[in-house]
């Protein structure tokens, strides 16, 4: 399936996708989940009862990113001389509800992640040699999910003079990291199931009180 498809929506409508793990994971300094937890299980407990993704805000800068992603896949092919395949929907080999759509897969044994960030986060991620945190665990959960060891994160930007137009690190798969984010991940859907239990029980009462 293509990506960006209603097939394709439907597809991960409900369930953990790699580009939201990090909401699933998200904790406040004392300790607690964070409210994009929160806010995250609402909106897969409001698809799976309505059957309709949710639809998101979508800002200029996320537009152009869209826009961008096919030269930024292009310009990777093209540098690092590999073929790049893409791919819809993956689901996590043993999680139901859970899974991820990478940019790419890469031969047999890596993924491909593009960010088309504004400028200066572009910049600055190549300054550090860094990829951000929330970016890592989206990497780390498309390997769990299509079982490659390595993703190659690619932050692109085409306004900029070519020769730094890309930045690329890639991330091994890590073990452990996966395993804790597996953890997270079936213990946020058992949430969002028992959330839909509730509801179910508690519009059953009222159908049987009337």
């Amino acid at each position: 399936m293509i990506q960006g498809s209603d097939e394709w929506r439907q597809a991960r409508l409900g369930k953990v996708t790699a580009s939201r793990v990090a909401d699933v994971v998200a904790k406040i300094k004392s300790g607690g989940y964070s409210a994009s937890r929160q806010n995250y299980a609402a909106q897969l407990v409001v698809e799976r009862l309505t059957g309709e993704p949710m639809k998101s805000f979508q800002s200029a800068e996320m537009t152009y990113g869209l826009e961008c992603e096919p030269e930024a896949r292009a310009a990777y092919s093209f540098l690092f001389d590999v073929d790049v395949t893409e791919v819809g929907f993956v689901c996590h080999p043993t999680i139901p509800d859970a899974g991820a759509s990478p940019d790419g897969l890469i031969g047999l044994d890596g993924v491909l992640e593009i960010k088309c960030p504004n400028t200066w986060t572009h910049f600055d991620m190549a300054m550090r040699y860094s990829v951000p945190s929330d970016y890592v665990k989206q990497a780390q959960w498309q390997m769990a999910c299509t079982g490659r060891k390595w993703c190659d994160f690619v932050s692109y930007d085409r306004r900029v003079p070519e020769h730094m137009r890309l930045f690329r690190q890639r991330l091994m798969r890590d073990p452990e990291m996966i395993r804790k984010l597996e953890v997270e991940v079936i213990a946020f859907l058992a949430e969002v199931d028992g959330m839909i239990a509730k509801l179910a029980k508690t519009f059953g009462q009222r159908e049987a009180a009337e």
